[in-house]
């Protein structure tokens, strides 16, 4: 009866481990989301600063090339409030392209893909996707 309690209890201690070993390495797997997380949002903040620095010096370089325009307008002896409509229709064309452009990529749902799975709806195309049970992946 001896050698049973002594196997129960080397049960217990292996067992033991396991879980200590386990909560040790969910516990650096934790860790490393976080600091991936961390240095991807970093990364996302740059990336956003470079964008806005570089969306300013468009906008600047977009005035500069109206005002330009304008003043060869004006010197040529166009009436200035003609250059001003000018200057005031072209920034309305190129913001409503800009627009459009938006339009067209938000129309799509943000993790439609993601939502769809979730609700159980079938993808959009009848192509079957990859991995599916239904897809031939030979001859």
């Amino acid at each position: 009866m001896a050698a049973t309690t002594n196997e129960g209890i080397g049960t217990d201690r292996s067992l033991s481990g396991l879980l200590h070993r386990s909560r040790r390495l969910a516990s650096a797997f934790a860790s490393l989301v976080v600091l991936d997380a961390r240095q991807t949002v970093r990364e996302l903040l740059q990336a956003m600063c470079a964008a806005i620095a570089a969306i300013v010096l468009l906008v600047t370089a977009w005035l500069a090339l109206v005002v330009a325009i304008a003043g060869w307008l004006i010197a040529d002896g166009v009436p200035w409030t003609v250059v001003l409509a000018l200057a005031a229709l072209a920034n309305v064309v190129v913001a409503a392209i800009a627009g459009w452009w938006l339009w067209k990529r938000v129309k799509k749902l943000p993790f439609a893909a993601t939502l769809r799975q979730l609700r159980g709806e079938p993808p959009p195309s009848a192509t079957p996707v990859v991995g599916d049970a239904g897809a031939r992946t030979g001859p």
